[in-house]
């Protein structure tokens, strides 16, 4: 390609020569063996090597989701799909749509405290002044706080307060945790529920924003988190020889209406 020709891609994530692959400027046969897969992720996502902490924190961080077993709908849409297209790529690529607003992605609460801890930085208020102030506004407006609430944990998510233990203790948690931390304190007070949980996406993403990943980049690594139990349960469902998984009719309700199809042709002027 000539120098007046624009290039069709940029990128400063890796490039390939005839000697090496190089992730980030540094060459693959360098990182191999020398730093765990969780400090080369990271290395990958921010462009820079961990520190000490934040390695830890981020095998932490890969360690947290692991599986639900078939509470989470996207190991059921999983195994579903692999009862009728038997491959590991079609299980994966099913649950990893089962990742959204209320599953799995971080990457709404990630946004909420992203846009809320910027506005409490500009608003002069101290910390409990500025989120009782913005809770008071979000149950005005019937919003609900992304990362509060657990259908089983009542009180104390523990998957959360192992995720702050840890964060404290390697040095990776900070004035964006303490902001979230204050608003869960403020929503449990106004809306008089002081078994709301902080739930572990909440939790994950206070603290991933915290080490500067972004919203997207969260809930990628949430999902790279649940590859494991997704290629356990997938590989499972491949060896139980189950064939087209179905949901049976004592499980479901159906209408068993019955319509006279003539009589509405004719009244719709068919």
């Amino acid at each position: 390609m000539s120098k007046s020709t624009p290039s069709h891609w940029n990128s400063s994530v890796s490039d390939i020569t005839p000697e090496d692959i190089y992730i980030r400027g540094y060459a693959m046969q360098d990182l191999v063996g020398r730093l765990p897969f969780s400090a080369i992720a990271f290395l990958l996502v921010r462009g820079q090597i961990p520190t000490q902490g934040e390695a830890k924190m981020m095998d932490v961080i890969l360690s947290s989701i692991l599986d639900y077993a078939l509470q989470k709908s996207g190991t059921v849409a999983a195994r579903a799909i692999v009862s009728v297209n038997p491959k590991m790529t079609a299980g994966l690529s099913a649950a990893m749509l089962g990742a959204g607003d209320y599953a799995v992605s971080p990457e709404e609460t990630g946004k909420f405290i992203a846009d809320g801890f910027a506005a409490w930085k500009a608003s002069g208020l101290d910390l409990e002044a500025h989120a009782t102030a913005l809770v008071a506004e979000l149950r005005a407006a019937k919003r609900r706080v992304p990362g509060f609430g657990h259908p089983v944990f009542r009180g104390v998510d523990p998957r959360a307060e192992r995720l702050r233990s840890i964060a404290q203790a390697q040095g990776v948690w900070g004035e964006a945790n303490m902001w979230y931390a204050a608003v869960h304190r403020a929503f449990q007070q106004a809306a008089n529920k002081p078994d709301l949980v902080m739930n572990d996406v909440g939790m994950l993403a206070g603290i991933m924003f915290q080490m500067g990943f972004t919203p997207p980049e969260m809930t990628g690594l949430a999902l790279l988190s649940t590859f494991p139990g997704l290629i356990a349960h997938i590989s499972e469902e491949l060896q139980s020889g189950a064939i087209n998984r179905i949901i049976p009719d004592e499980s479901t309700t159906y209408a068993r209406l019955r319509r006279d199809l003539t009589a509405d042709c004719a009244a719709a002027g068919w």
